[in-house]
């Protein structure tokens, strides 16, 4: 057990389930890892009422965080941010803000969170705006981390290299990996490809001392060809979407085609424990809890209708990066690479023609 208990921040109210799921979720992982405190946000009565059907009377692992409101999944960031100040996600997020929690978690509305974030936690010098990152499940029995999915749709070469320097931040924090190789998404893998953002992105990044692989195109996110892959929020999303789209196209015309007949019935009866394997693997549920990265302190966000399961993996996402110093991570990531291109400029201004 930790010297120091890790202390998580929970918007018990967000998401599509909202108490019949986070709770659920938090008193499972409390049992797991001792070493965590949690600061459970909400309605209070709601929340006890919901920690006794659990099993728990009272304990040292928790403390509530009283807030009167809930940010609805259709809320506007205008609602969000002016007319529910004691929602459950702020109050969460501001206990991050005031150093009562290393993280918050929530299920909640994404644009709200992303903004409620953004406007109390503030970014990181040299950010200019922040990402939403998460891990796909590749062929190689790990996954890739993409970013940004959503956040910013529009996007110059610059907000790509800030990308990319927090995704390397990320997945050298959580996944403890010393020099991870970045890709950039692209229509394909030479240089002359893409528009002018990708194109200038792609130089930006061969010049800023990242392990820059080069261009990537979308099957290599599955392929696991690199461990980070750099994208705008437009086709981050729609990559994402279309991705757990297949998915479940998939794992629907299987349970058609083992449902057809006795016959099929029999041979799926037979191939049960390989089918069980498979869907551990690709299950999106074990990749739960995407991070915003870019703020002065960590939020992850958790799919809006995951189950307790689910929500358990967001929390130990959660867990790694205090544990790991993901925040630390990216600020020093930060501060290395301007060093870096500020050494080069001097280099390339000290050059005389020859």
């Amino acid at each position: 057990m930790s010297a120091t208990p890790i202390r998580l921040a929970v918007d018990c109210m967000g998401g599509d389930h909202g108490l019949s799921v986070t709770i659920p979720a938090v008193v499972q992982f409390a049992k797991q890892h001792p070493d965590t405190h949690f600061l459970l946000s909400g309605n209070a009565e709601m929340i006890g009422r919901a920690l006794e059907k659990e099993g728990v009377q009272s304990a040292g692992w928790y403390e509530i965080l009283p807030a009167s409101e809930v940010i609805l999944m259709d809320d506007t960031v205008e609602t969000a941010l002016r007319r529910k100040k004691d929602s459950s996600m702020r109050v969460a997020i501001q206990a991050v803000k005031d150093g009562r929690a290393g993280a918050c978690v929530s299920a909640g509305n994404t644009g709200a969170l992303m903004a409620v974030s953004r406007y109390l936690l503030k970014t990181l010098d040299g950010i200019d705006r922040p990402a939403i990152a998460t891990s796909i499940p590749n062929v190689k029995g790990g996954a890739t981390t993409v970013l940004d999915l959503g956040a910013n749709v529009d996007c110059s070469a610059e907000h790509l290299l800030q990308f990319a320097i927090m995704g390397t931040a990320l997945v050298g924090a959580l996944d403890q990996r010393k020099q991870p190789t970045v890709g950039l998404l692209n229509i394909g893998e030479e240089v002359i490809k893409g528009n002018e953002v990708v194109k200038q992105a792609a130089e930006l990044l061969r010049k800023s001392g990242l392990n820059f692989h080069g261009n990537v195109e979308g099957d290599d996110i599955c392929k696991g060809t690199v461990d980070v892959i750099v994208c705008d929020g437009f086709v981050g999303n729609v990559v994402l979407k279309s991705i757990e789209g297949v998915a479940r196209m998939v794992a629907s015309m299987m349970r058609a085609e083992f449902t057809r007949n006795v016959l099929s019935m029999g041979a799926g009866v037979i191939a049960r424990p390989v089918l069980n394997r498979l869907r551990d693997k690709v299950d999106n549920r074990r990749y739960n809890g995407a991070a915003l990265l870019g703020l002065r302190g960590i939020v992850i966000k958790s799919h809006g209708s995951a189950d307790a399961y689910a929500f358990g993996h967001a929390l130990q996402r959660t867990r790694e990066a205090v544990h790991n110093g993901l925040l630390a991570g990216t600020t020093e990531a930060i501060a290395r690479l301007r060093e870096r291109m500020q050494a080069t400029v001097v280099d390339t201004s000290d050059e005389t023609p020859a």
